[in-house]
């Protein structure tokens, strides 16, 4: 199960980091923004970790989801053993060290293929790697939720942070609900608002222009792609009706309008 705190109050600040390092916000940004990520299993034959890359994609609270096939040796290690770690790195130019790296501490488990849970990770993971396609619907290939237990960022030097995973988690009431709040919203964006979302990649994310997508909405976030690249989008306020969406996303595209 996933560990969660009492209450959700922010973890304290370690006035020891710099003042502009926010673990929380950093590690919800990597978590729903980077596309692939080193798995590690524990093998089942011999016990050692087994280290392989995966393509990662998210449910709408945070979770991470995968998609392998059960004739990997990472995907029978998972069936035997659901403990399991998560590393997504940034990278960037010069030292990879010096780059952030998020590490998840997780409990695997499979998503039944027959599922409404499986229908909607299947949504979720399609959008941010259309390419899966190809194999997606192969019977040897399955979901997991990577449920969350822990989180360790390494953010640089003097930027760390240790905590449940609960703080990086994003709270939904209703996952039906929302999921069909963000199909129509996507829907919408993608064939009616291009130009907002390339003004929202080019003057909020900082990133080229281009003929960018809206790929995934969750209630703390807007996530684009152009081909590999990604970009999000982060809220003011949490969003759970279509209502507060349009607020947000007009005032989103005034800001960028005069930053652009």
């Amino acid at each position: 199960m996933t560990e969660k705190p009492a209450s959700p109050v922010e973890p304290p600040r370690d006035p020891r980091q710099p003042a502009d390092f926010d673990p929380i916000a950093l590690g919800k940004t990597m978590l729903r923004s980077i596309r692939v990520g080193s798995l590690g299993t524990l093998d089942r034959e011999g016990g050692h970790p087994f280290v392989t890359l995966t393509s990662v994609a998210t449910d709408f609270d945070g979770t991470p989801i995968i998609l392998v096939s059960r004739l990997s040796t990472h995907t029978g290690n998972l069936l035997a053993e659901p403990r399991a770690s998560l590393m997504l790195s940034q990278g960037g130019k010069g030292d990879p060290l010096a780059h952030p790296r998020l590490t998840l501490q997780v409990n695997a488990r499979q998503v039944a293929a027959s599922s409404e849970e499986a229908g909607r990770l299947r949504h979720r993971f399609l959008a941010r790697h259309p390419k899966a396609q190809l194999y997606v619907d192969f019977p040897d290939f399955l979901f997991f939720r990577l449920d969350l237990v822990r989180i360790h960022l390494n953010g640089g030097f003097a930027r760390a942070f240790d905590g449940v995973a609960h703080h990086i988690l994003t709270p939904v009431e209703d996952l039906d609900a929302f999921a069909a709040l963000a199909a129509s919203a996507l829907d919408h964006l993608n064939e009616d608002h291009v130009e907002a979302l390339s003004l929202y990649a080019t003057a909020l994310c900082g990133m080229a222009p281009g003929r960018w997508r809206a790929s995934g909405l969750d209630p703390e976030g807007l996530d684009l792609t152009l081909g590999d690249q990604t970009a999000r989008v982060a809220f003011s306020e949490n969003v759970t009706d279509a209502n507060a969406l349009r607020r947000v996303l007009k005032d989103l595209a005034e800001t960028a309008r005069n930053q652009h």
